[in-house]
């Protein structure tokens, strides 16, 4: 079971967009796809027209009982209206969890050893994070295999992605091995001199580290969203969605090279 997460300290860059834009195509290649909400914000759960304050069970619950069998653990899980795509929703009770759990022993690994007792009912994970370093982001950083970390093309989002770069180091010392990250440019729009010089400096900046294409401005993006729908399965076509299935080739041929 591969697990990605998708993550970067600065919101608006287009981390929920490439959570449903990789999680569509892997579904139409046949790929049971589990989607984890860890966004008190629920932005991912709200794109599958899911109430997030109205579901019984949430990851709330993963993280309040870490004893959940893995019976248990799927009752978390909720259909969404399309094949192979299946969701643990988040909800606002999440925000409470760093207040909580303070500094508790495994804390970190809560949701990495949930995801190991669902090894056997879905083949890819796929989780979107909140823009904030706390519990939530650790636990989605360390259960993964790889870390898509999106940042939008334009100068504002250079901070944040810096500081997702300074966060790797940070929690370097707490993981067996380096984080296994890609960076994916974001909302490009070659017509503007902001996008052209933000991808230029990413590329200067971090190298290798940095997928060779990019996802560009696509208005399509705001149409699955308005109904609920991934692009892969809306819009296939559109250059956003192609961008996408571009991508996820290059996660699936590459493993663990960039």
């Amino acid at each position: 079971m591969i697990v990605w997460t998708v993550a970067n300290q600065k919101g608006g860059v287009g981390k929920t967009t490439t959570c449903v834009g990789l999680a569509g195509w892997l579904s139409l290649m046949g790929k049971r796809v589990l989607m984890i909400d860890t966004d008190p914000h629920a932005s991912l759960t709200n794109y599958f027209d899911y109430d997030s304050d109205a579901q019984e069970h949430t990851l709330f619950d993963v993280f309040l009982n870490t004893e959940l069998s893995r019976e248990e653990l799927l009752q978390a899980v909720l259909a969404t209206k399309y094949r192979n795509l299946e969701i643990i929703p988040g909800s606002i009770a999440l925000s409470t969890l760093d207040r909580s759990l303070g500094s508790r022993e495994g804390v970190g690994h809560i949701l990495g050893n949930a995801l190991a007792k669902l090894s056997g009912d879905f083949d890819a994970v796929i989780i979107d994070c909140p823009p904030v370093l706390g519990v939530l982001m650790v636990n989605a950083l360390a259960a993964s295999s790889r870390i898509v970390v999106p940042t939008q093309t334009e100068f504002l989002a250079l901070k944040g992605l810096e500081r997702m770069m300074k966060t790797f180091e940070i929690l370097h010392s707490t993981v067996a091995e380096p984080f296994n990250y890609i960076i994916v440019p974001t909302m490009y729009d070659r017509r503007t001199n902001a996008s052209v010089e933000s991808l230029q400096i990413i590329r200067q900046q971090y190298g290798a580290k940095v997928w060779k294409y990019y996802i560009p401005v696509d208005t399509k993006f705001r149409d699955s969203s308005a109904q609920h729908v991934p692009p892969a399965l809306l819009i296939p076509d559109s250059r956003g969605s192609r961008a996408y299935k571009f991508l996820l080739d290059h996660l699936l041929e590459t493993g663990g090279e960039n």
